[in-house]
């Protein structure tokens, strides 16, 4: 490696012609960057007092260890984003220039010849840089001063307009302009490909303001230690046709989402959000992928890749398939994609067929919407779906699905028709995140001809007026307060129509018998309401029910016949039958009884999904698993804590740790409690081991 510091358009002036490698990420700066840079460039213009301003280093691979010695292309590793945004500008400036020139060096024709062009080579020869795929025409196109491509990089198009309107801005007062691109500054980092690891150094660089992706970080690392020929034609077999399904915004947005949906997958564990990209090359250094080869891996996530455009971009020809993936994506469940993939992989080879394959998806679907109305924190999604598809069972594909939800305890269950009946009836459903999904998957239901739900607005029968005309406060009686506090935003009084304003506070006969009213409307939500003679809470009551009874048919559970479920549920063995007599140190009146008391006060209070276990030696609390054991000593209470040492916050260092070393109960973590003043403190350890166990301590969802 040879680093120098240089003038960054004398740079451009003797390099040859710098190429951006396949590998690499297409262009990607916002206006955010564009103006920073813009901003830098005329404040050092614009004062004598300011020599230089830097923008950092430009990286690239050259055959030599010498600087710009030859007329070979230069394959940048860093600094694209800068390189290209230069460029935009001095495009900008040279078509506002003319034939003029406010600064020596700075006009039209020596902008073009000096830094955007080789006005002596032929065909791509003839430019100064060369981006990839769909960057690459666009930016041609405007050296050129033609016409954009069809398939036009939005982020160059956006960015050179901006530079456009900026220099239009300035009129005929360049010079801080041109002053400042002549004091711009970079460092010239020239790599050999024989000396120097481009990857390492890749993988290090975070200077241009913004950070690289982890699809970034994994496309060079595939692409990079390979030979030129085999970099082309990976690139263009897989990685341009996944660039392209996505979309050049989409790409950005989803591709790393994508890669951690496909390494739970493939691996069964979450990667981090951030830590994605480490866990690919682990991945594709494990046994599995490196017996594939390097083509094999590549051409899987291209696969892959198509299952998740299908899925969640709204790709999905099938006209079956495609509603069912609508509407769960609506309720914005993307935990659920690792098992959805292995789904769509079957479905593909034909494991699984298509019929199926949309009963699954609806029963994911049921089992998310019905846990959110009764109201079951969502933190152990992302646990139950990474892991769901060790449960399948290929020769009884539903069946498998259908039973394992069933059986899932506590806070993971699948609730059922009584309580997701109740809940939906009295819950606020006005305010529910995603309120139009719940009204249009009711009206809809089974219908051939869809009602376009988002052209309708959400009507409250009994008004939101905290003013009641005088007329509703007859109809509902004296405590129509109440009434209208406890049922507003209910299920049983909440409906569609495209007359809300005509509507507005009317009385209930008005809105039933006026011209679009109950009575005429189309829709199924309003079934019933034009023969009501008055709107009341029984009869806000009466449609709760009956449209929960319709609800728990649209998002229906799973129907196995017992002797089935039973065949699938685990077996566990019975419980010994102890008690706490049966522990000298907790018998009524020992020293340690009040204390254990006030902790199992605290520790069942965590969730009502929390359940004691009094064994032999020690007494067990659980979620699914034991989370912490209290074993009964003369003057303390010993608590294991089932969770790794290092994933403990414990700041005043009370834990010790007990990894593979002999005790009773479960865990790596042991804590003594002795008196009830620290147990606020123990408490919030024995918390970190229940959140991880129910998944607040897993990466992020």
């Amino acid at each position: 490696m040879k680093a120098t510091e240089a003038r960054f358009l004398e740079f451009l002036k003797k390099s040859p012609q710098f190429v951006i490698p396949i590998y690499q990420r297409t262009y990607s700066w916002t206006n955010r960057e564009c103006r920073q840079l813009w901003d830098d460039i005329m404040r050092a213009g614009g004062k004598d007092t300011i020599p230089a301003h830097f923008v950092g280093s430009i990286v690239y691979i050259e055959r030599g260890l010498y600087h710009v010695t030859s007329q070979a292309p230069l394959l940048v590793i860093d600094g694209q984003q800068r390189l290209t945004t230069v460029m935009l500008i001095l495009e900008a400036l040279a078509r506002h220039l003319g034939d003029g020139e406010p600064v020596d060096g700075f006009s039209a024709r020596k902008l073009r010849s000096y830094y955007l062009l080789n006005p002596l080579e032929e065909g791509e020869h003839g430019f100064k840089l060369l981006l990839t795929q769909t960057d690459k025409e666009s930016l041609l196109a405007l050296m050129q001063q033609k016409p954009a491509p069809a398939e036009v990089s939005l982020r160059i198009a956006e960015n050179f307009a901006f530079f456009e309107d900026q220099v239009r801005a300035l009129g005929d007062n360049l010079t801080p302009l041109c002053k400042g691109l002549a004091k711009l500054m970079i460092v010239d980092i020239a790599l050999s490909r024989d000396q120097d690891n481009p990857q390492l150094i890749f993988e290090s660089m975070n200077s241009t303001g913004r950070e690289l992706s982890q699809a970034d970080l994994i496309r060079n690392f595939i692409l990079m230690g390979l030979e030129p020929a085999g970099q082309t034609r990976l690139y263009e077999d897989h990685w341009r046709p996944m660039e392209l399904a996505f979309g050049q915004e989409a790409y950005g947005t989803h591709f790393d989402g994508f890669m951690r949906h496909y390494l739970t997958l493939k691996t069964g564990e979450i990667p981090n959000v951030r830590e994605v990209y480490e866990a690919f090359k682990n991945h594709a250094h494990s046994p599995q992928a490196a017996a594939s080869g390097v083509e094999e891996l590549v051409a899987e996530i291209h696969a892959y890749a198509g299952y998740y455009c299908a899925m969640a971009l709204d790709k999905e020809p099938d006209k079956d398939l495609a509603p069912a993936f609508r509407d769960l994506r609506e309720l914005k469940v993307d935990v659920a994609f690792p098992f959805l993939l292995e789904l769509y992989h079957d479905y593909v080879v034909g494991l699984l067929n298509k019929e199926d394959f949309v009963r699954v998806v609806r029963l994911v679907e049921a089992y998310v919407f019905r846990r959110a109305v009764c109201a079951i924190p969502t933190n152990s999604l992302n646990k139950t779906f990474a892991t769901l598809g060790r449960a399948l069972k290929k020769n009884r594909y539903v069946e498998s699905i259908e039973a394992h939800l069933l059986t899932l305890p506590s806070y993971r269950r699948f609730p059922g028709d009584e309580e997701f009946r109740r809940e939906l009836a009295v819950r606020d459903l006005y305010n529910f995140p995603r309120r139009s999904y719940w009204l249009r998957r009711l009206e809809n239901h089974d219908r051939k001809e869809r009602v376009p739900v988002d052209e309708y607005t959400i009507e409250h029968i009994l008004p939101q007026n905290e003013n009641l005309p005088a007329k509703w406060r007859e109809t509902l009686g004296p405590e129509w307060k109440r009434v209208q506090e406890t049922w507003l935003h209910t299920l049983g009084n909440l409906t569609l129509t495209g007359y809300n304003a005509e509507y507005s506070d009317r009385p209930f006969v008005e809105k039933r018998d006026m011209p679009g009213g109950f009575k005429q409307s189309p829709l199924r939500l309003n079934e019933g309401l034009g023969a009501l003679e008055s709107w009341d809470e029984a009869a806000i009551q009466r449609r709760a029910k009956r449209l929960a009874e319709q609800a728990a048919s649209v998002w229906a559970a799973p129907a196995l016949a017992a002797d089935v479920l039973e065949a699938y549920r685990p077996k566990t063995a019975r419980p010994a039958g102890y008690t706490l007599e049966d522990h000298a140190q907790l018998a009524k009146g020992s020293p340690m009884r009040p204390l254990f008391e006030e902790l199992r006060k605290e520790v069942l209070a965590l969730d009502p999904c929390v359940s004691e276990e009094i064994l032999k030696l020690y007494v067990a609390y659980k979620a699914e698993t034991n989370f912490v054991d209290v074993v009964p000593q003369k003057s303390r209470l010993r608590l294991s804590l089932n969770l790794g040492f290092h994933e403990l916050h414990d700041p005043k260092g009370l834990a010790k740790d007990v990894t593979n070393l002999g005790r009773w109960g479960n865990g790596d973590v042991e804590v003594g409690l002795s008196n009830a003043e620290e147990l606020p403190y123990i408490m919030g350890l024995v918390r970190q081991a229940f959140e991880k166990q129910i998944g607040n301590g897993e990466a992020d969802a």
